[in-house]
């Protein structure tokens, strides 16, 4: 009898529904990576019966998901917010605390130093 299981059979199960996924991902977005956030999404996206079946419920074309979801990617909002409502999910907004602008900024974070000066 296996005791261990993968890393991948692991997301599989728990991401399935849209609690955990949301959970899940609002974890990764608080790093602020993209590129991070798209895998985690690519996780979600696997999870959830994979790109053919995203594709026909978003109406895109499977290379136009594979494209947006590749570690290159980079998604419009309109085709995140349709990739996350098949999963009965939906870009959020909350407040950056002050230093993790001051962190952003020393990495060189785009408009970060704007936010600053303000």
């Amino acid at each position: 009898m296996r005791r261990t299981v993968s890393h991948r059979e692991y997301l599989r199960k728990h991401l399935a529904g849209p609690a955990r996924a949301a959970a899940y991902l609002n974890a990764v977005a608080q790093d602020g990576d993209m590129k991070s956030l798209l895998k985690a999404l690519r996780n979600v996206v696997r999870a959830q019966g994979g790109v053919g079946q995203l594709a026909r419920k978003t109406k895109l074309s499977r290379t136009s998901l594979y494209r947006t979801l590749s570690s290159a990617g980079n998604p419009e909002i309109s085709t995140l917010g349709a990739i996350l409502a098949v999963y009965g999910l939906r870009v959020g907004f909350s407040p950056i605390a002050h230093a993790s602008l001051y962190r952003r900024a020393a990495r060189g974070g785009a408009g970060a130093a704007r936010y600053l000066a303000d």
